[in-house]
């Protein structure tokens, strides 16, 4: 990176981080956008806004601080399908549910994290939302309870009209002029389950992570997890210390990679700096390394392999068959797993657990069959065999009439649709923290929505008019997930704006500091004033068209 582009994002990462320690919370307070009831309206009645958030999760809590801050006049509101803040946080409920990534990147860069672990374990970081949430007031702006079937966008009226299913299924309607959907990329109400042969013969208890019986008792008993991804390198060592045994059944390797729970360095520099400064340089210190190792992982796959693999036989000791840790695919085609202070690799070398890479053939009675003729006994069988893709929490998308179909359009700087006016979506990096690029979007969503106050524009719609452009159906990672999916994730471009990089440092130029008019984002007026807009919008929509 030239040292001039370094200079200019250090300068301004770190400048904005003492701004946010030292006054944000009074700064968002005060910026809070104000309803004006029509008669007999009450700020609890009002429906219609200038944005609507989909979603109360990591990434809605994060958008609708950043609305607060930079779009101080906007009204918005952000439509929760469930019962409480968190989306991912609040849904997970099994044992050792934890950060796969360091919260120093995983929490906001306008909060700091002051937790002392770096991987952090669920409830802590859901307190941390609540927090985040309470904080600046933004829990008064979530409506529970509120499910999102249908939006249907009319240029004609500039707006996007809302078919909500609300508290005990009222059929609600909502307008707004931008939708911004932080639902996350996967269906909440049940995960993948492949659907073995003989699985109704199995007389013990069969489990999904994403459905965690409540005061499930599993001290003593022996159990099988099936899978090799993060919720299953999770669940092995939080259980294996209680069961009997836990044995992980892998039908192919993952690359598996221990990780210090603590951050020293981070806390040091804590410890010794000012909060602002300590969090930019914890903050980016855990950027860049990961950079450095993704770019090397892709660069030098085999050198990177073989590291990974060494280090994995050096935390289990002599005697373990490492083929368990050697996948067939190269780092990085699919997420690494991290174990913090090595506890999986622990659990297996003090016997408490172990790995079987094998397939299964049917459900017994008393357990697993496998392939390869041998026998798995369990008496409970933990299913975490992954996510179900589900975009936008499911809901329909319609554009002057017509239905779209997320899977044939194009995505616009990771975020927007193509020919899809006023509506963006937060999906985060495959290969690094989720929030780094929830807040990329956020601060781009805000950009666009000044970008068309100052200009008097209505609507924003990105246009793939270069025919050079042509869609890429690469996905970002191979993983199972994502392979089932691949119908339904909106595709990629061959080149920018619409080619997705998974670079934060390239992001952050483009999405911070770049320009809004690229040509590719096409701002629209319009001279009517929309027919669902109160007196407040009134004001400003007729201040914008003359």
């Amino acid at each position: 990176m030239p040292e001039q582009a370094r200079e200019k994002i250090f300068g301004a990462e770190l400048s904005a981080v003492r701004t946010a320690a030292n006054s944000a919370a009074s700064s968002a307070r005060s910026n809070v956008a104000t309803f004006k009831p029509r008669a007999g309206q009450t700020e609890a009645d009002q429906t219609d806004f200038d944005v609507i958030i989909v979603g109360a999760g990591l990434s809605g809590i994060g958008v609708a601080y950043h609305l607060q801050r930079d779009c101080p006049r906007k009204s918005f509101v952000i439509l929760e399908a469930r019962g409480a803040i968190g989306g991912t946080w609040d849904l997970f409920r099994y044992p050792g549910i934890r950060s796969d990534s360091d919260m120093h990147t995983l929490g906001y860069r306008f909060r700091p994290w002051r937790g002392e672990k770096a991987i952090a374990d669920g409830p802590s970081i859901l307190d941390y939302l609540n927090d985040t949430a309470r904080e600046y007031g933004i829990d008064r702006k979530i409506r529970y309870h509120h499910n999102v079937k249908h939006a249907s966008w009319s240029s004609t009226e500039a707006r996007w009209t809302l078919e909500v299913q609300g508290p005990g299924g009222k059929t609600l309607t909502y307008t707004c002029n931008f939708l911004q959907t932080c639902s996350g990329y996967y269906d909440y109400d049940a995960g993948y389950m492949p659907g073995w042969a003989g699985m109704e013969c199995f007389k013990g208890e069969i489990v999904h992570p994403q459905k965690w019986p409540e005061g499930l008792e599993y001290a003593g008993k022996r159990i099988v997890v099936i899978g090799s991804g993060a919720t299953a390198v999770t669940l092995v060592p939080a259980m294996a210390y209680r069961a009997a045994h836990v044995t992980m059944l892998q039908r192919s390797p993952t690359y598996i990679v221990t990780r210090p729970a603590k951050d020293a360095i981070a806390n040091w520099l804590y410890a010794k700096l000012p909060e602002g400064v300590a969090h930019t340089l914890a903050r980016w210190k855990s950027i860049l390394l990961q950079m450095y190792f993704y770019n090397i992982a892709r660069k030098k796959p085999d050198a990177a392999k073989k590291r990974i693999i060494e280090l994995a036989q050096a935390e289990l000791g002599p005697g373990i068959d490492v083929r368990h840790f050697t996948p067939r695919y190269d780092p990085w085609d699919q997420r690494l797993c991290l174990v913090p202070d090595g506890d999986l690799f622990r659990a297996i070398r003090e016997g408490k657990a172990s790995v079987v890479t094998d397939e299964i053939e049917t459900f017994s009675e008393t357990g697993l069959k496998l392939r390869s003729g041998d026998e798995l006994a369990a008496d409970i069988i933990v299913t975490a065999t992954g996510l179900v893709m589900k975009l936008m929490g499911g809901m329909e998308l319609v554009v002057d009439g017509r239905v779209v179909n997320p899977g044939t359009a194009l995505s616009y700087k990771g975020m927007m649709l193509s020919d899809v006016p006023n509506f963006a979506s937060t999906f985060g990096y495959t290969n690094a923290s989720w929030t780094l690029k929830a807040d990329l979007t956020a601060e781009y969503l805000c950009r666009i929505l000044n970008k068309m106050d100052r200009g008097g524009y209505a609507y924003s719609t990105p246009r793939n008019n270069d025919p050079s452009t042509i869609p890429d159906t690469t996905l970002p990672l191979s993983s199972s997930y994502m392979q089932r999916a691949k119908d339904i994730l909106p595709k990629q471009g061959s080149k920018h704006p619409w080619k997705l990089y998974q670079n934060y440092a390239r992001d952050l130029l483009a999405l911070r500091f770049g320009s809004i008019d690229d040509g590719t984002l096409v701002f629209t007026r319009h001279a009517a004033q929309p027919a669902h807009a109160g007196r407040h919008e009134h004001v400003r929509w007729q201040r914008q068209t003359e």
